[in-house]
């Protein structure tokens, strides 16, 4: 899939040393798979998670679906082995953990070519501790590889001494601070995950707050939680429609030799009409992906 608009509605961690998972992974409506080999598998199987995601991400089994590869950190014995077999299968990003400043994305940056990762192999860093916060600014400015900022909110609840509580106020000044450094460098940005997976009102208020607060998508711990974020970070038929009309106005606008306009009561200009065409570009995307989706598990 090219071009600037990609939908990361949802985005779901797979256990790479689960060979069934990773194989039920391809039928998964999901926009973007992590294929783990950090946190959620075991330090006696970190040498065959390993392997098992080399071969299913060499086969190419998940259709347009975005797939990254979470290496294990460079603190660890595993994290050069990682990386190294991240850059010969070429996955579309590798997330790295726990990045905390400019320096290490830089350093990524000059060794994915070094170990012969394509330069569409793209770059994503884990923000999730208070150091990374404090450096968002430089750490998303630090190079054009870098592509994503995901947020690990449990660490970074665990090391702020926190709690996680429904309305996530002990994060909020760290997620904006992620939005903000995003968007002032063209990158997207994931939002941390829901760790109740039976809890799907608390899904969707965390969702719900999250596209408000201007996030690309939600990181996902199990499948069930897959259709409520493609739900809450798609935009709505309401918004599309008005989109449309947005559009429409301003376009007449012009014509007219005006340069704003007013729509449903409210002033629009060109801020407003770029806006909208992001979101009917964003649905065409989706539109195509489910689409594409369908067809392969027809086939």
């Amino acid at each position: 899939m090219t071009g600037s608009v990609r939908p990361r509605r949802s985005v779901l961690y797979m256990p790479g040393a689960n060979p069934r998972a990773l194989e039920k992974a391809r039928e998964l409506p999901a926009d973007v798979l992590i294929l783990d080999l950090e946190d959620s598998v075991a330090v006696a199987e970190k040498e065959n998670a390993r392997r098992l995601v080399a071969e299913a991400v060499a086969a190419r089994p998940y259709g347009r679906r975005e797939v990254a590869i979470r290496i294990n950190g460079f603190d660890t014995p595993w994290g050069e082995g990682d990386l190294a077999m991240a850059c010969e299968v070429a996955p579309d990003a590798i997330l790295v953990p726990k990045v905390e400043t400019p320096d290490v994305v830089e350093w990524l940056a000059e060794r994915l070519p070094e170990l012969g990762a394509p330069v569409e192999t793209r770059l994503w860093a884990m923000i999730e501790t208070p150091t990374a916060i404090l450096r968002l600014a430089e750490i998303a400015a630090a190079s054009p590889r870098l592509d994503c900022l995901v947020m690990g909110t449990n660490d970074l609840v665990n090391e702020l001494h926190a709690e996680h509580t429904a309305d996530r106020l002990p994060v909020l000044a760290a997620l904006s601070l992620a939005v903000l450094a995003a968007r002032a460098n063209g990158l997207a940005v994931l939002d941390g995950v829901h760790n109740a997976i039976r809890d799907e009102a608390g899904l969707r208020a965390v969702c719900e707050q999250g596209r408000a607060l201007g996030f690309d998508g939600k990181t996902l711990i199990h499948p069930s939680q897959i259709a409520v974020a493609n739900e809450v970070f798609a935009p709505s038929p309401e918004a599309l429609d008005e989109a449309r009309r947005i559009i429409a106005a301003f376009e007449e606008a012009e014509r007219e030799g005006r340069g704003v306009t007013v729509v449903d009561g409210r002033l629009v200009e060109n801020l407003h009409v770029e806006n909208a065409r992001r979101l009917l570009a964003l649905a065409q995307v989706i539109a195509a992906l489910e689409g594409g989706a369908e067809e392969g598990e027809k086939a």
